[in-house]
C-alpha cells in the first residue's frame, strides 16, 4: 500500500488483494479446473473518501505486475484515465504475463499492459460513479437496456475433485449428464441460450451432446466451444453435422488461417476469444474472413471503454459481438453488466461462469439472474460492495492453498500422468 497527499479525486491508496475460492472440476481441452480459482481484488481509495473496486486474474506473476501498476497510479486523478493508462504503460513496459492454461489466445506486452490497465480502469470508473452518485453505465453513455442477457455455460465435469466430496452439480460426462446440467441451470437461472464447453471428448460424442440439448431445448440458441481441439477437416465435418442446430461454433481449430478455412466451408458463423484477442489481430482476421463473432473480454481488451470501441468496430465491419468469460467473482460480473447495458451493439447473450460460484466476495443481494439476465445494479459506481469477512477468508485461502497460477494441464497430469492437451488433436 502506498500513499499520497493530494486532493479530491486523486488516488491516495491502491491495494491489491489476491484471493482464492472453490472451483468445481470443470473439464476443457487442456485439462481440468483446479480445486481453487485465483483472482485479484483492487481497491483505489481517493482523497474524498470514494473507493473504487476492480477485479482481475490471480496468477502470482500477474498480481506482481498489478501491484507495480497500482503503486504507479497513486497520485493520479481517477477521472484522468489517459494519465492512468500512461502510468501503467511506463510501469509495466515490455513485460509479458503468459496465459498458463492456453484458453485466451497468445500473449504479448500490449495484451499484458491492457490487462493490467483494465483492472485499474474499472476501479477508477467505480470511484468516479461513487463520487458523482451515478452508476458506471451512465459514465459509459447511459443504459440502452436494463437487463443484460447471459447464456447457460455448461461443462463436462466430474462429480468431485479427487479425494474430495461430491459437489451439488454432480457428474456430467455424457449427453444425458449435460442435458441434466442444463435443466438444473435453466430452472435455477432462467437462461435462454446455452453454451457447451467442448474439446474434451471425441467430436462425435460432443455432436451427440449438442443434439441431445436441441431435443431437450428446441428453442434455445446453442453454442459449442472446443477451444481449438479439432483439425480443420474435423471442424468442417462437425459444422456440417450440426447445420441448423448451432447458433455459432466457437474456436473449432487453432489460428486465424485454420479458422478462415473452416469459415469458408461451415454453414454457421464462427466465433472466437482465442485468435482475435488484441487490436493487432483485427486487420488480419477481417482480411481472411476468419470469424463472424468476436467474444470480447474487458479484462484483456483494455477495459470497459475500449470494449465499447471494439463493439463499434465490429458493427462497422458486420461482425457480431458478445463477451467471453473466465472464472470470476461479482465485481467482474457487475462490470460486465454495466458494459453490456451501456453498449448499444451487443449481438449475442454473454458468457459467464458466475453460476458455478459457491461464494462471492461482494455483499449478497445485489447481483442475481432472472430469465437468464442480470439487471444493472442499483446504486452509484458498479453498485456492489465488498464483503470484507469473505475477502479476508478468500485471501487466507490464497495464502494457504499452495497455488500460484492456474494450471489445468498440470492438475490433470496429477490424475492422468499421460494427459496431453487436446489442442488440434482430433
Amino acid at each position: 500500500m502506498t500513499k499520497s497527499s493530494s486532493s479530491s479525486l486523486v488516488i491516495r491508496e491502491a491495494t491489491v488483494t489476491p484471493v482464492a475460492f472453490r472451483d468445481p472440476p470443470l473439464l476443457n481441452c487442456v485439462g481440468v479446473h483446479q480445486p481453487w480459482a485465483l483472482r485479484s481484488i483492487i481497491e483505489l481509495r481517493c482523497e474524498d473518501g470514494a473507493v473504487g473496486l476492480g477485479e482481475s486474474y490471480g496468477d502470482a506473476d500477474f498480481v506482481q505486475l498489478l501491484e507495480i501498476a497500482a503503486e504507479a497510479v497513486v497520485g493520479a486523478d481517477v477521472f484522468d484515465l489517459n494519465a492512468v493508462r500512461a502510468r501503467v504503460d511506463v510501469a509495466i513496459g515490455d513485460r509479458v504475463t503468459r496465459d498458463a492454461h492456453g484458453l485466451i489466445g497468445k500473449s504479448s506486452s500490449l495484451k499484458t499492459r491492457l490487462s493490467i490497465y483494465s483492472a485499474l480502469e474499472v476501479a477508477c470508473l467505480d470511484a468516479q460513479g461513487r463520487a458523482l452518485n451515478r452508476p458506471v453505465c451512465e459514465l459509459l453513455g447511459g443504459a440502452t437496456r436494463r437487463d443484460v442477457p447471459f447464456a447457460a455455460y455448461l461443462f463436462y465435469k466430474w462429480d468431485r475433485h479427487p479425494g474430495g466430496e461430491a459437489d451439488a452439480w454432480g457428474e456430467a460426462i455424457d449427453p444425458q449428464g449435460i442435458v441434466a446440467q442444463a435443466r438444473e441451470m435453466i430452472e435455477r437461472f432462467g437462461f435462454r441460450s446455452i453454451k457447451l464447453k467442448g474439446g474434451v471428448f471425441p467430436p462425435n460424442e460432443e455432436i451427440e451432446a449438442i443434439r441431445a440439448l436441441r431435443e431437450a431445448f428446441p428453442t434455445h440458441p446453442l453454442r459449442l466451444d472446443p477451444n481449438a481441439a479439432w483439425q480443420v477437416g474435423t471442424a468442417v465435418n462437425v459444422a456440417e453435422a450440426l447445420d441448423g442446430v448451432l447458433e455459432y461454433l466457437e474456436d473449432p481449430t487453432p489460428g486465424l488461417a485454420g479458422m478462415a478455412e473452416v469459415a469458408r466451408r461451415a454453414p454457421m458463423p464462427l466465433a472466437t476469444n482465442m485468435c482475435v484477442v488484441s487490436w493487432e489481430d483485427i486487420p488480419e482476421a477481417i482480411r481472411l474472413g476468419a470469424v463472424k463473432i468476436v467474444l470480447s473480454d474487458h479484462h484483456f481488451w483494455g477495459g470497459l471503454r475500449l470494449s465499447q470501441s471494439l463493439s463499434t468496430l465490429c458493427q462497422a465491419f458486420g461482425l457480431g459481438i458478445s463477451m467471453h468469460s473466465n472464472t470470476h467473482l461479482g465485481i467482474s460480473l457487475a462490470a460486465m453488466v454495466h458494459l453490456g447495458a451501456a453498449t448499444p451493439y451487443m449481438s449475442h447473450a454473454l458468457d459467464t461462469h458466475y453460476p458455478w460460484l459457491e461464494e462471492d466476495v461482494v455483499v449478497a443481494g445485489t447481483l442475481g439472474f432472472a430469465d437468464g439476465a442480470v439487471s444493472v445494479p442499483e446504486g452509484p459506481g458498479l453498485g456492489v460492495e465488498l464483503d470484507r469477512r469473505v475477502l479476508k477468508r478468500m485471501h487466507k485461502a490464497y495464502l494457504d492453498c499452495g497455488l500460484v497460477r492456474r494450471d489445468d494441464t498440470g492438475y490433470m497430469r496429477q490424475i492422468e500422468p499421460r494427459f496431453e492437451p487436446n489442442t488440434g488433436r482430433w
